[in-house]
């Protein structure tokens, strides 16, 4: 049996430079209004992939970060969802969620079948674009039997379009009629992480509240959504069993990974309101500072060379999607008079 400290030496170099790309990307993002440390990290760790800078050395510690790192993240998200905030939205607003997510989930799906993308990919930019972005992507990879290059093409893409989002939604307040409120569910309803989601509705006076609570209410839905994937992928392992004579396809598929149980509980408590405001803002800035060194991780398996070959459609796919999600939140916005 292995001493702990020789299983964890191997991932030191890895880890320490995350938690300094972190701490750079957190650094740009102070100098760089509008541009958020998560989208800073994974162009650092893209930038890192593709000009020779990550050694062999550093792998152990880049790949622990883009997977436990990124799972713990998700469960800390849920320590920011307090229920009651989510119910008092209203049935117009989560009328504006439900279907939001719904549409956006299953369009982008059979988008990416009619393009040809692997299924896997098209499952992962489906759940990110339709929920909360890389962690999101995070929840439902286990489920969805996808290659390394199809997690981090879909991480690329959500940090694309959320990051294009910031820039491009704001100025579109007036001309769309949306005054700070609607504009505020609009962007909730329809950017994907929850830091785009700030940065986003911060740049209009007044719609900041509205925006962060629609959005916690759309990963509200991400426990429910995954476990949809998981029978989904519990049926299909059930009917290849079925069709298999010598019965090597009854492996079980779970229902919902531990760490999605994990983001459950920590929603629970979260909704007791016995945490102190103090904890609750402590998890909160660890949650953010691991998804930012996750990214970076997941961004320095991000090969051009491997996206050129199916970056058209990938490509295509991702800013179909962005724009259905963000017609199908306005129409829900402007027809229920949110």
């Amino acid at each position: 049996m292995r001493a702990p400290e020789a299983s964890v030496r191997p991932l030191l170099p890895g880890l320490l430079a995350a938690a300094a790309a972190a701490a750079l990307a957190f650094g740009v993002s102070s100098l760089v209004p509008g541009l958020g440390p998560t989208t800073v990290a994974v162009v650092l760790g893209l930038l890192v992939a593709n000009t020779g800078l990550q050694r062999a050395a550093l792998a152990p510690g880049t790949a622990f970060a883009s997977r436990r790192l990124l799972r713990t993240a998700v469960v800390l998200l849920g320590l920011q969802l307090p229920l009651g905030a989510v119910l008092a939205l209203g049935w117009q607003g989560l009328v504006v969620v439900v279907v939001t997510v719904a549409v956006t989930f299953a369009g982008t799906l059979l988008l990416g079948r009619a393009l040809g993308l692997p299924p896997g990919r098209s499952l992962l930019v489906s759940t990110g674009f339709s929920i909360c972005g890389a962690s999101a992507i995070a929840a439902v990879e286990p489920l969805a039997k996808a290659r390394k290059d199809d997690v981090t093409t879909a991480v690329a893409l959500v940090t694309l379009c959320g990051s294009l989002a910031i820039l491009v939604l704001p100025p579109l307040a007036g001309p769309l009629g949306l005054d700070p409120v609607a504009f505020g569910a609009w962007v909730g309803a329809s950017v994907h992480d929850v830091g785009q989601v700030v940065a986003t509705a911060s740049r209009v006076d007044g719609a900041l509240q509205t925006a962060v609570v629609v959005k916690l209410a759309r990963v509200a839905l991400l426990a429910p959504l995954v476990a949809g994937v998981g029978l989904a992928a519990r049926r299909a392992a059930r009917s290849r069993a079925a069709a298999d004579d010598d019965g090597t396809s009854r492996a079980r598929v779970p229902l919902l990974p531990l760490f999605v149980v994990g983001f459950l509980l920590a929603v629970a408590v979260r909704s007791t309101r016995l945490l102190p405001t103090g904890l609750l803002d402590a998890a909160q800035l660890v949650q953010t500072v691991l998804l930012v060194a996750a990214l970076y991780a997941l961004g320095t398996g991000i090969r051009l060379r491997v996206l050129v070959r199916t970056g058209g459609r990938s490509l295509v796919l991702g800013i179909v999607s962005w724009v259905l999600v963000a017609g199908v939140a306005y129409a829900g916005v402007r027809l229920l008079g949110l």
